[in-house]
């Protein structure tokens, strides 16, 4: 653990558990697919709001999410919900989840497609099934980056211990994040890896490239309730939630830097929160004692001195929230929620510049010794300038040439209801 040390000094004076390090990359390990297989999850957040207000609407309220999922059931399977405390959370069935974030966002989970084109097919079955409930029930489900008249203030987090502690954590440390809890919605791309080498090389070049991407796609037309002050203000909560644990993974530059080393960064940082729900070892234990917000207490402080398991090192990994995340799959997550044609669009463009060898790698040749420090720079230029930026020296409009975005279906609105309402 010296050599990560050396890589990055994030938690330098964090003690972490060598069996826990070892677990992760394990795991790290048996997600890579030596044999091609080129798979994608998508996931498209939605933000709920009333009809004819356009008000956030919440979990509990009368005629509200709750109630949809409710009355989505049927179409799901029933041995594989997600009810915690008496509340339906989650649905699931083969090729797609439904989930929620804090503050209500509807989150649709689709995969593993071969194909970007699979995306709208299982989508549009998701909304033949959704759209005549919401209709009835008087809400739909917009794509912005961001709640369109609701500030974060009037937004209720739903009932589930896991957000409880985040809204305890994230209101006490960094900035904006209660905003990103309950009021921003994304769109996320993930893809598969073959081994070590090729994650932390997709890791690096999405770090790099897609923020560039985002500003393409940009979909936040509201802040707070006023026109969005940044180009890329999903870019700009995220890198300012909680540094440690948001924006670049830190030392993902430095050549030496490997799966270990992602492995004890996760593993030195505060948890946010403690979920001991799996640990045999707390058996017995009440649900205070098994699920709690930490500020302080990492990994090696809460859990055995054994190998974790595979629940544990999923719940770790989900508590990092990098531009990049890996888990057994690459995540990538600079995106605002996006209507299903453009979310095509980009799945399309995420295997068009990653799955494809020749584009890959030149790619990788471009971005081949870049620091972190020029990444963040041409993030801080994209955030000032918008389409004037020039990052790593490119104008915008010749990295739209050479990503083949000319076209980014940058007409079609977030909000069917608000036509012309776009980002500027």
């Amino acid at each position: 653990m010296n050599n990560a040390v050396r890589v990055s000094y994030a938690h330098v004076g964090a003690k972490v558990n060598a069996k826990h390090v070892a677990s992760l990359v394990d795991y790290f390990e048996r997600g890579a697919k030596p044999e091609r297989d080129d798979g994608y999850g998508v996931e498209i957040e939605h933000l709920p709001v009333r009809n004819g207000t356009d008000v956030a609407v919440g979990y509990a309220e009368p005629q509200g999410v709750e109630e949809l999922l409710e009355r989505l059931r049927p179409f799901y399977r029933a041995d594989q919900e997600f009810v915690e405390d008496g509340h339906l959370l989650g649905l699931k069935r083969p090729g797609i989840a439904i989930s929620l974030e804090p503050g209500a966002q509807f989150e649709v989970s689709i995969g593993v497609l071969h194909r970007p084109e699979q995306l709208r097919e299982i989508y549009s079955q998701f909304r033949a099934e959704a759209d005549p409930i919401l209709d009835d029930l008087g809400f739909r489900l917009i794509n912005y980056g961001y709640q369109p008249v609701t500030g974060f203030a009037d937004i209720r987090i739903h009932p589930k211990r896991r957000y409880a502690a985040m809204n305890d954590y994230l209101g006490h440390v960094g900035q904006y994040g209660l905003n990103m809890m309950r009021c921003s919605a994304s769109t996320q791309v993930s893809i598969d890896y073959s081994d070590e080498a090729d994650a932390i090389a997709k890791m690096r070049v999405g770090s790099a490239l897609n923020p560039i991407i985002a500003l393409l796609f940009r979909n936040m037309p509201y802040f707070e309730g006023n026109p969005s002050p940044c180009p890329l203000m999903r870019q700009r909560i995220w890198d300012k939630a909680d540094p440690q644990r948001t924006g670049l993974t830190p030392g993902l530059y430095d050549r030496r830097f490997g799966w270990e080393d992602y492995a004890a960064d996760v593993l030195a940082t505060p948890m946010m929160f403690v979920d001991l729900t799996h640990t045999p070892e707390a058996a017995g234990m009440s649900e205070d004692e098994q699920e709690y917000v930490a500020f302080r207490q990492n990994a090696a402080d809460v859990y055995p001195d054994r190998p974790l398991n595979d629940y544990e090192v999923g719940h770790l990994l989900s508590t990092h929230f990098n531009d990049v995340r890996l888990k057994n799959f690459v995540e990538m997550r600079h995106w605002d929620s996006l209507p299903i044609e453009r979310a095509e669009l980009l799945t399309a463009t995420v295997g068009n510049l990653y799955y494809d060898d020749a584009h890959f790698a030149r790619l990788k040749d471009f971005f081949d010794g870049v620091s972190e420090v020029e990444v963040e720079a041409a993030k801080a230029d994209l955030q000032a300038r918008g389409l004037d930026a020039r990052p790593y020296g490119v104008s915008v409009s010749q990295w739209q040439a050479a990503l083949g975005l000319m076209d980014t279906l940058s007409a079609i609105p977030g909000d069917p209801v608000h036509p012309a309402v776009f980002q500027s």
